[in-house]
């Protein structure tokens, strides 16, 4: 008798498990956002740059967030100080509608913005990567928001610092204005995005020390 023995090849393939991709809303929301909180700022305290500075800031988060093809303005007021002229928040930032990177429509208009109608919260004021930024009653608490601007968007009245010099301060010295986007916490006015008191200085330490990190709005023009 004849014994045929057969060679038997066994073929081994290896799995590559590829994590999968972000929905398609998600992808669509995020292209589409016009509105958020900076996940970081540029870690001066309140030295932005001035004006010009701010909105670059606002525009790289952008683009490295892959949000490509928008002019993109800090919510940021500027005083009547050393030669500048006074400019109000609330004209920087384009007529609206802002959406977030979710998807969510924060305000139709610049009045909207500026009425108890708004959208604006902890979980909607998020940074350009759609992250909830900490707020009171985190560690760290951060829910100090640059603005140098009063209830309705525009610059501080009077002649104290309301800016820390116009976005250029890093002093210990100094004040800006600043909202709390979890709309809560103390001051003159504890509920509001936009101006809730001032702060104790200018510096990074300083701003830390209040709740704050030296964050700001920015919206898509």
């Amino acid at each position: 008798m004849i014994t045929l023995s057969l060679p038997i090849t066994l073929l081994s393939a290896s799995l590559v498990v590829s994590p999968p991709p972000a929905s398609p809303a998600s992808f669509i929301a995020q292209q589409d956002m016009s509105f958020f909180i900076t996940s970081a700022g540029p870690g001066d305290g309140a030295n932005l740059g001035g004006l010009a500075g701010a909105d670059r800031h606002c525009a790289s988060l952008a683009d490295a967030a892959g949000v490509k093809g928008k002019t993109w303005h800090a919510y940021l007021s500027q005083q009547a100080v050393g030669g500048a002229q006074a400019i109000h928040a609330r004209d920087r930032i384009g007529t609206g509608p802002w959406k977030n990177a979710k998807g969510v429509v924060i305000a139709t208009s610049v009045d909207d913005l500026h009425s108890d109608g708004n959208k604006l919260s902890k979980e909607n004021s998020v940074t350009e990567k759609g992250v909830v930024v900490n707020g009171r009653g985190d560690q760290p608490n951060m829910h100090d928001i640059l603005t140098g601007s009063t209830l309705d968007g525009r610059v501080q009245p009077g002649d104290g610092d309301s800016t820390c010099s116009n976005w250029t301060s890093n002093a210990e010295t100094g004040s800006a204005s600043v909202g709390h986007h979890d709309r809560q916490g103390g001051g003159t006015n504890p509920t509001s995005w936009n101006f809730a008191h001032p702060s104790r200085g200018c510096g990074q330490k300083n701003l830390q020390a209040t709740g704050g990190n030296g964050l700001f709005y920015c919206f898509a023009v």
